[in-house]
């Protein structure tokens, strides 16, 4: 399975957010430190939920990190995160 998919079943099971989308930027890296071809080291995250409703920056990040486990973040290189309830 492909980590952007991956990373769209774990915020979707996590959040059951109403507007979800992973981008892989890993194409405008190349050339990078973390780069590796065939892409998939990049991600841009935007999602929407309504479990972050009330909660921190910070509180909302770390949920997205918890809810996409250490071994697929040890897959990827840079995570850029826009979170809103």
């Amino acid at each position: 399975m492909r980590i952007s998919d991956e990373i769209k079943n774990r915020l979707t099971e996590a959040f059951q957010p109403y507007e979800l989308d992973v981008v892989d930027d890993s194409e405008s890296h190349r050339g990078h430190v973390g780069f590796r071809e065939g892409g998939e080291t990049h991600f841009n995250v935007r999602i929407r939920a309504s479990a972050f409703e009330g909660q921190a920056r910070v509180a909302q990040h770390r949920a997205v990190h918890q809810a996409l486990g250490p071994e697929l973040l040890k897959q990827i290189h840079a995570l850029a995160l826009d979170v809103k309830a």
